[in-house]
């Protein structure tokens, strides 16, 4: 299985003064795998360390911060030799244990020249008590579900990836059935790397809805493996009434809808919980569409999605049926699906901000806005036949933007003032201008 990951890993490497790296993302969503993989393609050899119930490794970080010491226990628990420039050291579910996240401090003040990926929720990193977090002395890479492309190699459809990854929109639209079975089949399956694995293999939608089905169960025992005791209700309210709040027609999550009386401050932690472990993604609504977005921040509208389309395919029942529909599917619980499939590709963009906006009657609203850096791009996102864009209307008219994209099922469309893009080509987004 291909990830596109795997090209920032190999960046990293080459670079003369890198960091330790942390992967962070949603349990499940393939950061052991990927860290292995880079091991055993860029390194002559790799040593890897899974803190989860591993009290030698829990003992040997707390003693102290030498780092000889720390490497000598390390080549004694592997049974061999670490070379500095040929070993890949991976640290993982690295939360479980405070003194190693720590340790990453010392590696890169005091041993620069040894290598190391780390992993693990980010729950535990965030809010792990006692946790001395080695601020500036890491890097990152975020790493989410399979995106569509991504799920295209897997199944064996390499060179209908070729065809987006070039922008050769012209050429893809005279396969646009091929793609659009594939989209079915990814907002069914989603990106999480077993169930894909599993589909390539079996093409079984029953085993991918029982293996959905485990991941989901796993997130719930995490809630409460890790969650403060308190916590717990009030995170499993919230994760369970997203799905119900992205079928409204105005998205903008509402605490009132998790039960009556809910406020904003009975939810914050929870919310905290969910977005720092990956599961959640919170894209907030913005007062004025200028570059910095984030400098037009509304702190109290957002809209919440969950990390993977086929989760949320599972979570709502959705029925396999459904598939040979037309396209049933897109419509499916008022858009609900492809809104949340388009933000899964989206996040999949690196250095791009995604917000949304509404004018203050809230009369008007665009799905996304996206900061590139050098310009906003509003993007609506149709689901149905009608392809009207009122609101995008209402705000290139007023705002005057240079990009303006509307996503659906019709095809590739240049205009004048707008840019049809197909669902299943929104990853070439950012190279629209």
């Amino acid at each position: 299985m291909y990830r596109k990951a795997i090209e920032d890993l190999h960046k990293w490497k080459n670079k003369e003064n890198k960091k330790p790296l942390i992967i962070r993302g949603a349990r499940q969503a393939g950061k052991t795998w990927l860290m292995k993989e880079f091991g055993n393609i860029a390194y002559t050899d790799t040593v890897y360390i899974n803190f989860e119930n591993n009290p030698q490794m829990a003992g040997l970080f707390a003693a102290d911060m030498k780092i000889d010491r720390i490497i000598t226990g390390i080549e004694i628990y592997n049974g061999r030799k670490i070379d500095p420039q040929n070993t890949l050291l991976i640290f993982d579910e690295i939360q479980e244990v405070p003194a190693a996240l720590t340790s990453l401090k010392y590696f890169n003040e005091n041993a620069p020249q040894y290598q190391i990926v780390c992993a693990g929720s980010l729950l535990g990193v965030a809010l792990h008590p006692g946790t001395s977090f080695p601020v500036g002395k890491v890097e990152f890479l975020d790493l989410y579900p399979l995106s569509l492309t991504e799920f295209m190699l897997a199944m064996q459809k390499g060179r209908f990836a070729e065809l987006l990854k070039n922008g050769d929109l012209d050429m893809a639209t005279t396969f646009r059935q091929e793609y659009v079975d594939l989209l079915k089949h990814y907002y069914y399956v989603g990106g999480m790397p077993e169930a894909v694995q599993d589909f390539v293999e079996n093409r079984d939608f029953k085993n991918v809805r029982d293996i959905q089905q485990r991941i989901l169960t796993a997130y719930e025992q995490d809630f409460s493996k890790h969650a403060p005791n308190a916590e717990v209700p009030r995170i499993r309210m919230l994760w369970n009434n997203i799905p119900s709040q992205l079928t409204k027609e105005n998205k903008k999550f509402i605490y009132g809808l998790i039960k009556d009386g809910a406020r904003a401050k009975d939810y914050e932690m929870s919310m905290l919980w969910l977005t720092d472990c990956g599961l959640v993604h919170k894209v907030q609504r913005v007062t004025k569409p200028n570059l910095p977005l984030k400098a037009y921040e509304d702190l109290k509208a957002f809209k919440l999605f969950l990390v993977d389309v086929g989760l949320l395919s599972c979570l709502v029942r959705l029925g396999q049926t459904v598939l040979l529909d037309g396209d049933r599917l897109f419509n499916e619980f008022k858009g609900a699906l492809t809104e949340q499939y388009v933000l899964q590709q989206l996040k999949t963009v690196k250095e791009l901000g995604t917000y949304y906006w509404t004018n203050d009657r809230g009369s008007a609203e665009i799905d996304f806005l996206l900061d590139t850096g050098t310009e906003v791009i509003p993007v609506e996102v149709k689901a149905e036949k009608n392809l009207k864009a009122k609101s995008l209307k209402t705000y290139c008219e007023k705002f005057k933007p240079k990009t303006a994209i509307r996503t659906s099922m019709s095809d590739y469309k240049k205009e004048d003032w707008l840019t049809n893009i197909p669902l299943w080509a929104v990853e070439i987004i950012a190279k629209v201008r």
